[in-house]
């Protein structure tokens, strides 16, 4: 009797699932995005979730709430009903805020992946006046000067801190780390030279590259960029690929939201990525497509988080 009910119990659950993915969406969604508008993570939510609606015919509200390095807006998704109609655009500060700040009321296990949209380049970037052409001769320089060379990035815990942070524990050399409130706050300084070393999305650089204000001396991505086909990639330069890090952009829901769902989702995501209109918008925001399914994106954030754990552990890193 009792293996009948839970059999009979498991049914039900799955047809309910099944219908509610049928019925979805029956309102509006919304996509919190919980660092400023305007922002590279804003403009690829936007991106998405207009291909998404055009498609559904019917409305997702891309809503910006910002603040505490993206812990405020990360918890209203986290305490929002799992049924689909919150979802967040998740990145690195999913895994990393966590061990930034034990207090944390949030867990990445806490979400659910829906779907990698992309990754973004990034690029190794000095001011034109340093007298170095690639990312090793830039080590060399710095190890000619332990403490002397100045990096910038936009706070503790963002990707330009982290990666800074790996890349000269692999170097072995000794970089003064700088933050800033944003990315546009700290360029300014690196194209005077008051900084010596920055990374920089592909959107930020390119321009200043093209200008002659800035040398690239590696980017990050498996292949070489088409805009700058001369600059090698950090695995050509012979860094191993554990100790390259990559910018990612995945969408997440409640943990708990229906599987029927979440595939639903999957699927909607993968017809705006294939849009000329969706792929042309996060082509000039420089961001590379990387579709996957939900347990892709799952074990994503899983290796992330014990990847960035270990480098705020070891860093004795805390949340500004």
């Amino acid at each position: 009797m009792k293996l009948a009910a839970a059999a009979l119990l498991a049914l039900v659950s799955l047809l309910a699932g099944a219908a509610a993915a049928q019925d979805y969406p029956a309102r509006p969604v919304r996509v919190i995005v919980p660092f400023p508008p305007g922002g590279i993570l804003d403009l690829v939510t936007r991106a998405v979730t207009e291909g998404i609606a055009a498609n559904w015919g019917q409305p997702i509200i891309v809503e910006s709430r910002p603040g505490a390095n993206g812990n405020i807006g990360i918890q209203l998704a986290r305490s929002s009903p799992p049924d689909g109609y919150t979802l967040m655009m998740g990145a690195i500060f999913l895994a990393v805020n966590p061990a930034l700040d034990p207090n944390s009321k949030f867990r990445a296990s806490d979400f659910a992946g829906v779907a990698l949209v992309g990754v973004t380049p990034n690029l190794f970037v000095v001011p034109a006046t340093l007298p170095v052409s690639s990312v090793n001769e830039f080590v060399e320089y710095a190890k000619s000067r332990p403490g002397k060379l100045t990096a910038g990035h936009p706070g503790t815990g963002t990707f330009g801190h982290l990666g800074t942070l790996v890349f000269a524990s692999h170097a072995r050399i000794d970089l003064v780390n700088v933050p800033y409130k944003s990315l546009p706050q700290a360029v300014p300084d690196l194209l005077n030279g008051q900084l010596s070393f920055m990374i920089l999305t592909s959107t930020f650089a390119l321009p200043h590259i093209r200008s002659g204000k800035l040398k690239a001396l590696a980017v990050d991505t498996p292949a070489r960029l088409g805009e700058l086909p001369e600059v090698r990639t950090l695995l050509e330069a012979g860094w191993p690929p554990d100790r390259v890090a990559v910018q990612w952009f995945g969408l997440v829901a409640p943990a708990g939201t229906p599987r029927d769902v979440i595939r639903r989702l999957n699927g909607e995501v993968e017809k705006a990525l294939k849009s000329p209109e969706a792929a042309e918008r996060l082509e000039k925001l420089g961001l590379l497509i990387r579709h996957s399914s939900p347990e892709a994106l799952d074990s994503l954030i899983r290796s992330e988080t014990e990847r960035w754990s270990q480098v705020v552990k070891e860093r004795n890193l805390k949340a500004d």
